[in-house]
């Protein structure tokens, strides 16, 4: 199927998202949290909840599988190639979001096609988050479009190791939580489906589960458990995760609360996330 490339440019209606401490501490639990990020799980932390800004992805979801639907991208074709997430202001512990999808470019790849999506979420009126996704559309590509841009995507030092690398354990059932988020793709639960597209081997994990892991190995790391100062996070998804590896997250600093990272499985040299960043507020 051919992409429509009359659709660049458009813009969905508001798609509204209301939420609360079971909404953020589901998506913590989803993306891998413990008991001590009690913060994080518990309705009646001392401070109240908070969240994590990777929970933009959450409202952003379904403005993004409109465009995508508005594209003609053959939906069994997608593969999410990667995920910019900033953090405007703190998000309230409960109220609504209003999510805002536009369609802001469609890219020639030859094979491939290639769609880049911007959300806005605002609560009362003020923006929260902004959110950018990469997203792959295999055999769409050759319609004479333009590349994509160039990535100014910080690169990790090749001359010295990293300052500092967590290990977190994903369980088996990590994909079957995370899709109660809101991105239930059979892909990420269903055998037999998985099997169909090409993973033989089951289920693959939500390339934004890995993300969120991401996010809080720095948090934890490098921001003394404050998910409020990681402010952006950005991430292109390599290789795919199944439930139950342990993920390796590295990070180096690059001065002024800015990290380069990867990530990879443990027992596994490839890596499954790269041209990785984050950005920290002190």
């Amino acid at each position: 199927m051919s992409l429509d490339l009359a659709a660049l440019g458009a813009t969905t209606e508001p798609h509204r998202h209301a939420y609360d401490w079971r909404s953020l501490a589901l998506y913590a639990l989803g993306i891998g949290a413990r008991r001590d990020e009690l913060a994080y799980l518990y309705e009646n932390a001392p401070g109240g909840l908070r969240s994590y800004p990777t929970y933009a992805v959450v409202p952003a979801f379904p403005p993004v599988v409109e465009l995508i639907g508005r594209s003609r991208a053959d939906m069994a074709m997608v593969v999410h190639g990667g995920q910019k997430v900033f953090a405007r202001r703190p998000l309230p512990p409960s109220g609504e979001l209003e999510t805002v999808g536009t369609l802001k470019g469609l890219y020639d790849l030859k094979k491939f096609g290639q769609l880049v999506i911007e959300t806005e979420s605002r609560a009362g009126g003020e923006i929260v988050f902004t959110t950018e996704w990469s997203i792959i559309v295999r055999g769409a590509g050759g319609f004479g479009g333009p590349r994509p841009p160039g990535d100014d995507a910080p690169a990790a030092p090749k001359d010295r190791e990293p300052d500092w690398t967590v290990e977190q354990a994903t369980s088996p059932e990590q994909a079957l939580l995370y899709r109660l988020s809101g991105d239930v793709n059979p892909l990420h639960a269903d055998p037999a489906f998985a099997a169909s597209v090409g993973f033989p081997d089951g289920p693959i994990l939500h390339g934004l589960c890995t993300y969120g892991f991401m996010a809080r190995a720095v948090v934890g790391r490098v921001a003394e458990g404050d998910a409020a100062r990681l402010r952006a996070l950005g991430a292109q998804f390599r290789k795919p995760v199944w439930p139950g590896d342990t993920l390796v997250t590295s990070g180096w600093s690059l001065g002024e609360g800015r990290y380069a990272l990867a990530a990879s499985v443990k027992g596994r040299p490839e890596a499954v996330v790269g041209n990785a960043w984050a950005h920290v507020a002190p």
